[in-house]
């Protein structure tokens, strides 16, 4: 999974929405920024017929990602606005194990709903429909659950994720080389459906060669550990992509501190603007992608709300409103996933803009 966090208030948050717009005007990308979503933009009211007193419970991956942080603290935004209130409760690993007693605590305290980033859709999936069963509704965010009658906040369009990244490494190693996947847990259905858009992407570059893709788990010290694996076992290793904000800061860190030795490899993936700008400014990182974690996380607690009040429906093509990021559509279920929405496109960051973002 990808991870980021840092809270803001409601100053904060105006004051980013500037820099976000005039980074916008002034990038020759045209890719949306971080605070881009599928709403129109404007200015937040609450929605009619919203039950005040709302209590949602937040079950992060794990508590400790900075990305969970961040998007907890927007979904405790998107509640404070409503009259409501978040309780986030999750483990300190990234498994089902450490999220099930979460799930079990929400089923005690007669939560509203369930908002939840899934380390192990199948092992969680029962006690999700327990929460059901007990009239809580659940929405899944950032990494998709895949069990029936959920809503998926989804960070981006899945396949745009996959392919983009594939395609900001070929363009630093002229499509050629052997490259590697720095991946989160080998059970997050969001790191596996972006590194299947990946392989397909691949195809594309028939002399981009993936030899290894390794899981840190979303912690620093088993990311470094893969990390150093990868780099012994493949010492002519061209470019690692890591779609977790973990695994590219710890790859960077380590990278950085050894630049005679691995001048040669090139890092992109998944990254906090917070943690990547002092590797982008020492030539460690030259370009990495992202969301705004904390959009995410007020998107998913508006739609949670919505649902608990019934003024929100899973059905095609219903829309629902998510305050100052206004109204969004429900997508047709695909794959594997159920009703959706998408936030909105990843946003690629560089030397050029990296210091205008401070989440």
């Amino acid at each position: 999974m990808v991870h980021l966090r840092t809270g803001r208030g409601a100053g904060a948050a105006a004051g980013l929405t500037a820099v976000l717009l005039l980074a916008a005007a002034c990038s020759s990308s045209s890719t949306s920024t971080p605070a881009a979503s599928g709403g129109s933009g404007g200015t937040s009211a609450s929605p009619t017929g919203v039950k005040k007193g709302l209590v949602v419970y937040f079950i992060p991956k794990d508590t400790q990602n900075p990305y969970e942080v961040i998007a907890d603290k927007g979904g405790t935004d998107a509640l404070t606005e409503l009259g409501g209130k978040v309780v986030v409760s999750s483990g300190t690993a990234d498994t089902a194990a450490a999220q099930i007693p979460s799930i079990q605590a929400a089923i005690q305290a007669h939560a509203d709903a369930i908002v939840i980033a899934a380390n192990d859709p199948a092992a969680l999936c029962p006690s999700l429909a327990q929460a059901e069963a007990a009239g809580i509704k659940v929405v899944a965010f950032d990494s998709d659950n895949t069990c029936p009658n959920h809503l998926f906040i989804n960070q981006a369009n899945t396949e745009q994720i996959g392919t983009s990244e594939v395609d900001l490494l070929a363009k630093e190693i002229n499509s050629t080389g052997q490259i590697a996947i720095l991946s989160a847990a080998a059970t997050a259905t969001n790191q596996n459906a972006w590194i299947g858009y990946m392989k397909q992407q691949l195809a594309k570059y028939p002399n981009m060669k993936l030899v290894s893709t390794v899981y840190g788990n979303d912690d620093p010290a088993t990311s470094l550990t893969v990390l150093q694996g990868l780099l012994s076992a493949y010492p002519n290793l061209a470019g690692i992509i890591s779609p977790t904000t973990v695994g590219i800061s710890t790859a960077a860190q380590y990278l950085d501190t050894h630049k005679d030795l691995l001048k040669h490899l090139h890092l992109t993936g998944l990254g906090l603007p917070s943690q990547m700008k002092a590797y982008v400014h020492s030539g460690t990182v030259k370009e990495f992608e992202l969301w705004n974690p904390s959009d995410l996380g007020y998107l998913a607690g508006y739609a949670a709300a919505d649902l608990a009040s019934g003024t929100a429906k899973l059905d095609t093509g219903s829309t629902f409103d998510a305050g100052k990021l206004k109204t969004y559509t429900v997508l047709a279920p695909a794959g594997t996933t159920g009703p959706s929405v998408i936030l909105g496109p990843p946003f690629v960051f560089n030397a050029s803009n990296v210091d205008q973002f401070n989440f």
